[in-house]
């Protein structure tokens, strides 16, 4: 009586530390989403966090309609669970604990796909596609896995899914980001179209990414230990979580700081990443040494990924999803043949090829990954091609530059009272053609043409003097007002960071249900002081440069800074302030 008494308890202990585990994983929600902002850049900040919330809010909804019954609904041919809506026909008797513990699964997969399309996915198109992974993409071939489909038949072992969830996030993630493109700047082309140069993008926020990935170890224990039975097999859980993740970042920082000459910070937060990854299929199967060796290889593969993709597949990944994710849930999918080990508490009959099973787990193993693998090529595929068909899968250039977080959602920041913007020399912008003056070359424009698109406000200009000439510009001008400078001779220049509202003006943008007055653009002012170079040299090279065809190209004013110190120091008569602007 006393041990059923104790097996009552201990089964009661472990269906609530079953939705502990569920509660923690979905806290791995937060974790992306500050890994995703802290990693790219300030003006998308608000769009990472809306994408990420609704992650999980729209995989609960297609979830509940259909996601659940494909993934755990009585099995038809080992290949799909039967459909059905038990939730709502047979509620007094549905498994509550299990439809929850699978949600919060099914949202991890889908916003790993997140990362790697980041700064440049049209919003509509990423609620479509990560709905479409949590009703149908995934829960398919989970069912296969977890549901009793073929590969649970088989004896294919995924237990927390770098297989499941990991890798088919991540080859998801790869092939969106493919078929996307890089986010302007990436990669520097010369006029043959080859690729001459590649430009780092450094995270806007590393103490949030860092927060992330804190938030997602804490959250990989429930990740990985939820569904245990017994105490033992838990502790070895929780060791085997801890030690691969742990030697995967220092076999990371040792590695960069070899290679780059300096130990790379958000690498190696990456590699604290694939280390969780690589470990979650076996973490239940192997021993400490097994997780050693395990975490080592994910420490260097992340790193290898990362290149991998920049330099090899020229796919742009803003925070290295596809490294993590993807390659290192493959390898977890192989550890487990290589390394299961009857060993390890609650693992009575699975055993490796390194620890005398042969080759038969492996081959089950390399099977499982290669049906997941070509599985969600096929599917997510034609998932992103229908997306691009029928919605647009990219934002335009302009929406892009100036930032989702503005023309997504009408907000100008997700960091309100801060100052902040992307300048980069290699951007571009498409115009608004409502601005069209209808000639797109400076030579062949004429006066008025030229006067309407880069507006001069000076003051009366003497044959001596000195004199400075503000600039304002657009971004996407910056790079060739610079050399314009360069070339008649300026060798200075003082460039800053500013918002204007000229032509656009705000269209019923709204915060909290409060229309805001207008949206800010970003833009930059370049001043320069000039004496020995005519201040017509300076004004014509600027015009030239900033010049596009559109009314609002840029506006310059002229300074005589002889007057305005004369004026200031009362040198002169306050007649001589009608001189000056």
């Amino acid at each position: 009586m006393t041990q059923e008494i104790l097996s009552a308890i201990d089964g009661q202990l472990f269906a609530v530390w079953f939705l502990i585990g569920a509660a923690l994983v979905f806290w791995m929600q937060a974790g992306f989403a500050m890994v995703e902002a802290g990693f790219t850049r300030a003006k998308n900040t608000g769009n990472i966090l809306m994408k990420n919330l609704m992650d999980f809010c729209i995989g609960t909804v297609v979830f509940i309609l259909i996601g659940f019954g494909l993934l755990l609904g009585e099995d038809v041919a080992g290949f799909i669970g039967k459909p059905g809506f038990d939730i709502f026909t047979a509620y007094e008797n549905f498994d509550y604990s299990n439809f929850v513990f699978n949600l919060v699964f099914c949202a991890t997969t889908a916003t790993i796909v997140s990362g790697a399309m980041a700064e440049r996915t049209k919003f509509l198109s990423y609620c479509v596609y990560s709905g479409i992974i949590s009703a149908l993409v995934y829960p398919i071939e989970a069912h296969w896995i977890w549901g009793g489909g073929w590969l649970s038949q088989l004896g294919f072992h995924d237990f927390a899914g770098s297989c499941a969830i990991h890798m088919v996030g991540g080859l998801s993630a790869l092939i969106g980001a493919k078929i996307l493109g890089p986010r302007i700047g990436k990669f520097v082309k010369d006029k043959d179209g080859k690729i001459t140069k590649i430009n780092a993008f450094p995270g806007h926020n590393l103490p949030l990414g860092c927060l992330g990935c804190f938030i997602l170890w804490l959250g990989w224990y429930g990740f990985n230990g939820a569904a245990c039975t017994s105490v033992e097999q838990l502790g070895s859980v929780f060791l085997t979580t801890t030690v691969a993740p742990a030697v995967a970042t220092v076999v990371c920082m040792v590695f960069t700081w070899v290679r780059y000459g300096k130990p790379d910070v958000s690498m190696c937060l990456n590699a604290s990443l694939a280390g969780l990854v690589a470990i979650t299929a076996p973490c239940d199967v192997t021993d400490c040494f097994g997780a050693i060796v395990i975490g080592a290889v994910a420490g260097v593969l992340v790193v290898f990924g990362v290149w991998f993709l920049d330099y090899v597949l020229r796919v742009d990944d803003p925070v290295g999803a596809v490294a993590v994710h993807f390659m290192n849930g493959m390898w977890g999918t192989i550890a487990v043949g290589l390394f299961a080990t009857t060993s390890a508490p609650g693992n009575d009959t699975l055993t490796g090829l390194f620890y005398g099973g042969g080759f038969t787990l492996l081959g089950k193993q390399l099977l499982g990954m290669f049906s997941v693998l070509a599985w969600t090529a096929v599917t997510m595929t034609l998932v992103f091609f229908f997306i691009k068909a029928v919605f647009g899968l990219r934002v335009s250039e302009e929406e892009e530059i100036v930032g989702l977080d503005s023309m997504e959602h009408g907000l100008p920041s997700a960091y309100a009272g801060f100052s902040i913007m992307d300048i980069s020399n290699t951007m571009t912008m498409e115009v608004n053609e409502n601005t069209n003056l209808g000639v797109g070359e400076y030579e062949a424009a004429s006066e008025a043409q030229k006067n309407a698109a880069v507006k001069v406000v000076q003051t009366p200009v003497s044959a001596t003097g000195i004199y400075k000439v503000s600039i304002i510009a657009k971004l996407s001008r910056y790079d060739q007002l610079k050399k314009a400078m360069n070339d008649i001779g300026v060798t200075g220049m003082t460039v800053t960071q500013v918002m204007g509202c000229g032509i656009q003006k705000g269209a019923g943008e709204k915060y909290r249900g409060v229309e805001m007055d207008a949206t800010l653009l970003p833009k930059v002012k370049v001043e320069v002081i000039v004496g020995s170079i005519p201040v017509d040299t300076v004004i014509e090279a600027a015009k030239k440069a900033l010049y596009t065809g559109h009314i609002g190209d840029g506006k310059i004013f002229v300074y005589n800074v002889d007057k305005v110190v004369k004026v200031r120091t009362g040198e002169v008569d306050m007649d001589a302030l009608q001189d000056v602007e």
